[in-house]
């Protein structure tokens, strides 16, 4: 037997997710918080770990799958079981990884990286975000055209998929799915994919695609729960790949991101998403996610859009999504699969935290930065790269830090009424919306 293997595996276990012993796997640490409005914010220690397709899939002697699996090594799902397993991962020296306390690192190199947040058992941390804001903080400003750092809900399982196929699991990066049904997937569920004919599904909430051009806020509903296997045409007939998307730039405010612009993207700035709910409570329908920022000491509402029926909207919406169909001539995929309320549903039962940073060269990002389609289309320019732009950049880097979540407005410091500033003043300085931040004397300003 390989002395890759770990322990002895069954014959019924042929196309199993073995672990490899070459290289230990240790993950790196990181710091999350949980945040209440009556008791304050809890950090928790968790880690990361490398998604199982970025890793070495490996013989004692010969790489199983350097551009798609070696067809000697591998000719079907039963042999390439029996004989490949995932090894641990060289995070920084190999893919760019880094993290320090509440931070991480992704720094493009030889091809990006996908990884996810587990917590103090290796599994995923399973996030709960209806009625809650999800808040981060980003520095993109070494994210140029073409590239994307990304950060997304997917409604993988908390485990990895762990099973009597799968003894890798989360802690290996195992059981990726998303709304575009990859079949580009090693092992779906534990099953060997050597002919590319598995799709993996599931539902994805895209807090945050962007570089330091462009960004856009998009939920991805699917109607299926959890994790989907597909295959042949039932892959392009679960999900919405395309999603309700807000990008500030395709809906007409140009000036609003990018560098120098109202939100600066060659500065560190607060994320904040928000899961409104018609009842206020998370047992409710999906029926809002709201965006702002907060940089320089200042909240900064989304971006504003004017759509027929729907003036100065600048949150996602069931209207905002459909009016946003019609005008644009949109694809009416997003409405089939449920909309904002099978996206609320997916998000009850729990989604996994997703990091990437990876490129498109070859055609260009234009669904994220450029021109999508034909200039004479209104909607089709999202965002000033041009294919002049599109150029490698190994050195593409994205930072990630002070993951947190909790209740409505507990996951940032603000103030209603209250001082807001002043000499030997050191409490929170950021005001409640609509309020401002007034001066009245050197020693103190006042929310009003």
């Amino acid at each position: 037997m390989l002395s890759i293997l770990v322990g002895s595996l069954l014959a019924s276990l042929a196309v199993a997710q073995q672990i490899g012993l070459f290289t230990p796997e240790v993950h790196p640490p990181i710091t999350y918080q949980t945040c209440t409005t009556w008791k304050g914010c809890t950090t928790f220690q968790g880690s990361v770990t490398l998604d199982a397709n970025y890793r070495w899939l490996h013989t004692a002697r010969q790489t199983c799958n350097p551009d798609g699996f070696n067809t000697t090594i591998c000719p079907n799902a039963v042999t390439c079981g029996e004989t490949c397993a995932l090894d641990g991962a060289d995070y920084a020296g190999t893919y760019g990884v880094t993290t320090n306390g509440s931070a991480i690192n992704l720094v493009f190199g030889n091809g990006g990286a996908r990884v996810y947040l587990l917590d103090d058992t290796d599994n995923y941390v399973n996030f709960h975000v209806m009625n809650q804001e999800f808040t981060f903080d980003i520095n993109v400003s070494n994210v140029p055209c073409a590239y994307n750092g990304a950060l997304y809900f997917s409604e993988m399982p908390p485990d990895g998929g762990l099973s009597a196929t799968n003894a890798a699991g989360a802690a290996y990066g195992t059981g990726y799915c998303d709304s575009q049904c990859p079949t580009s997937i090693n092992f779906v569920n534990g099953t060997t994919n050597v002919d590319g004919t598995l799709g993996s599904c599931c539902n994805e909430m895209d807090l945050w695609e962007a570089n330091s051009l462009s960004t856009q806020l998009t939920p991805h509903p699917c109607n299926v729960t959890g994790e989907f296997i597909c295959t042949g045409a039932e892959c392009s007939d679960v999900c919405d790949p395309s999603g309700c998307e807000f990008n500030p730039f395709r809906m007409g405010n140009e000036s609003f991101y990018g560098p120098g612009d109202i939100v600066d993207t060659t500065k560190v700035m607060t994320v904040v998403t928000q899961f409104i709910t018609d009842n206020n409570d998370a047992s409710g329908t999906l029926s809002s996610i709201r965006r702002f920022y907060v940089q320089d000491g200042k909240i900064i509402p989304n971006s504003v859009v004017d759509l027929p029926g729907l003036p100065q909207v600048n949150s996602i919406t069931s209207d905002y999504c459909t009016a946003k169909m019609t005008v644009l001539d949109d694809s009416t995929a997003f409405n089939v699969h449920g909309g904002l309320a099978q996206m609320g549903e997916s998000l009850t039962r729990g989604a996994v935290l997703v990091f990437s940073l990876w490129d498109d060269l070859s055609g260009g990002m234009t669904w994220l930065d450029g021109l999508a389609g034909d200039a004479s289309d209104p909607g089709t320019l999202r965002g000033p790269c041009t294919a002049a732009d599109v150029v490698s950049d190994p050195a593409a880097s994205v930072t990630f830090s002070n993951i947190r979540v909790g209740d409505i407005n507990s996951t940032f410091s603000q103030v209603q009424w209250g001082q807001c500033g002043g000499t030997f003043y050191e409490g929170p300085s950021l005001c409640a919306d609509p309020y401002e931040c007034v001066y009245s004397n050197p020693y103190y300003s006042q929310c009003l």
